[in-house]
């Protein structure tokens, strides 16, 4: 996640969308007083060995904290931060209103079905002791943190949510839209994971195709996704 004051904008990032590969292109774009929340080792690796800027100003203000925030860090002797997929209801409650309001936000969405996938085969790299079928069966898939990190009451309350589908047009458009003065370009990462690059309709079995449709039936009835 970013909050960008030197570009005004917000990034909120969605998982199995190229969300770390984004952040850490835009991290390039940052400045000093800017908020870039924290990713893990071997990403922060690439980010490093590229010269962007790395994790700042991650932690929340204490001028933003109610009083139940002040108790609870110091009963659990933790701060509050922004963390990488931090929702925009927990932005929008711990940044300035202004900013808010008049700042570009925007995020990344992906076809469900091909997202599932994704989710699976990077979450069960390491373990095969579960299928696909039954991953899906199992219910895990809802965990995966998107439609709820950029909407409120079912309604997205950012201003763009790109399509993992048209991700090169979509930098584009953000390099325009940002004033970057050229695209960013996006590093590898979390990739080689995925070990049937089969299309998803050839993947899935009709039970899990229906699966996942009823778990994610906001995004696809909101952006139009169809099977075929």
């Amino acid at each position: 996640m970013i909050i960008s004051h030197a570009h005004r904008f917000i990034f909120i990032k969605t998982e199995k969308t190229a969300g770390t590969s984004i952040e850490i292109a835009l991290s390039k774009y940052c400045g000093p007083d800017d908020v870039i929340t924290t990713i893990v080792p071997e990403d922060e690796a690439v980010r490093t060995d590229l010269g962007y800027r790395g994790p700042q100003h991650y932690h929340v203000p204490l001028s933003r904290y109610t009083a139940l925030d002040y108790l609870r860090a110091l009963r659990h002797r933790r701060r509050l931060r922004f963390r990488n997929h931090s929702s925009a209801q927990f932005i929008q409650r711990y940044i300035d209103p202004a900013v808010w309001d008049s700042y570009y936000k925007f995020t990344f969405e992906r076809n469900p079905w091909d997202k599932v996938i994704s989710y699976y085969f990077w979450w069960y790299r390491d373990d095969d002791s579960l299928s696909l079928s039954e991953f899906i069966a199992s219910g895990e898939m809802g965990r995966m943190r998107g439609f709820d990190l950029y909407s409120e009451n079912s309604v997205p309350v950012v201003d763009d949510v790109f399509l993992f589908e048209n991700l090169g047009p979509s930098m584009e458009e953000l390099g325009r839209r940002l004033d970057l003065g050229e695209t960013p370009e996006l590093p590898r990462t979390k990739h080689g994971f995925r070990r049937d690059k089969r299309p998803y309709q050839e993947v899935l079995s009709a039970e899990d195709r229906s699966r996942i449709e009823r778990v994610f039936a906001r995004e696809i009835a909101y952006f139009g996704y169809r099977w075929d």
